[in-house]
């Protein structure tokens, strides 16, 4: 069974978009596997290393202002009763 030639102008454009647009696809796919993946690979470990500092160095912060707040109560508002 033969396919048919379409009958308007704007399938056929449809058509080409979508030939385009595979085609686009697969060289970036191409483009993350061959350049992207390999660069993450290598530098992968010093990223998440930089990540690992700033994190811990968020935990600090959070840990003095824990320790801040433990030990200072918050001020009692004036119109509440007394214990």
């Amino acid at each position: 069974m033969a396919t048919e030639e379409p009958k308007r102008p704007w399938e056929q454009q449809l058509r080409d978009a979508a030939t385009h647009l595979e085609t686009d696809l697969r060289n970036v796919m191409k483009y993350i596997n061959d350049e992207v993946v390999p660069e993450v690979r290598r530098n992968g470990s010093d990223a998440l290393r930089a990540a690992a500092v700033e994190l811990h160095k968020l935990a600090e912060r959070m840990d003095d202002h824990a320790r801040r707040t433990a030990t200072a109560p918050p001020p009692r508002p004036k119109d509440a009763p007394r214990p």
